[in-house]
């Protein structure tokens, strides 16, 4: 049979595909893949004398598909055996096509019907655009008095209460720590390395942030726990002074020599 087509008139191989099946006339879902596989090759033939090696490629691949269909088809299958249709991941493609194909014709038709669409610019006076109407707070309150409205407020808040969870309203909110205790050591040690006295003071006054001044508390006291800095205080309410504990270690090594 030969068949009349314009080559121009296909996207794909996949559109030509979907062309045959409803020219035929039969189910996407139970193609009759002899019949398709020969138009489609007839298709082949003619698109060879017109169109360029590379466009033709997709249609090749598509065309060695087919015959490995039509051959698995052909083939004899044993009676107990349920073998899987080979049908079935082109007709899953062709169906995806199909689906897309549908779309992007909706899509150009909404498209031409935008351009037939005109808006007029804004003709409104600006006495009127800007215009408000004047509010009476008399005429918006009406009867309503202060103990009415404070009736209504408890009343919805007694509600909002009856409505909330009495354990799960008490959990606190849980967030990511934003600081380390751990790094907070490691910066506390440099800080205060190669240097005498630094003023306790100073150290969690110089933090941005109220968590950070926390955060550097226990810091020190972990440091102090795991005798890597001296901390020193004459008398009661006196400054705090804190020392690194290798620092002091290597001027006492100096003064004995």
């Amino acid at each position: 049979m030969k068949l009349d087509i314009k080559l121009d008139a296909f996207e794909g191989p996949l559109d030509l595909l979907l062309h045959l099946i409803e020219k035929n006339k039969v189910s996407i879902y139970d193609i009759p893949i002899v019949e398709i596989t020969n138009q489609y090759m007839e298709y082949i033939g003619e698109m060879e004398r017109v169109t360029s090696m590379e466009t033709m490629s997709e249609f090749l691949v598509m065309a060695a598909t087919l015959l490995k269909i039509k051959s698995r088809m052909l083939l004899p299958k044993e009676e107990k055996t349920e073998e899987e249709d080979p049908r079935e991941e082109l007709v899953q493609r062709l169906m995806e096509y199909k689906m897309y194909k549908y779309a992007a014709g909706e899509l150009k038709d909404l498209s031409v019907d935008a351009e037939k669409v005109f808006f007029k610019s804004e003709t409104v006076p600006k006495e009127i655009k800007e215009y408000e109407e004047p509010i009476c707070p008399e005429e918006i309150v009406g009867d309503v008095t202060l103990e009415r409205l404070n009736q209504i407020f408890c009343m919805v808040m007694r509600r909002k209460k009856d409505r909330e969870d009495p354990v799960r309203s008490r959990f606190g909110k849980i967030e990511r720590e934003k600081y380390r205790v751990e790094d907070r050591m490691r910066e506390i040690r440099m800080q205060i390395k190669g240097l005498r006295r630094i003023h306790f003071r100073t150290l969690l006054d110089i933090q941005p942030e109220k968590e950070m001044v926390i955060v550097t508390f226990l810091a020190v006291l972990e440091l102090m726990k795991a005798g890597q800095v001296v901390v020193r205080q004459q008398n009661n309410f006196d400054e705090i002074y804190l020392d690194d504990v290798e620092d002091r270690k290597e001027t006492a090594n100096g003064a004995e020599r």
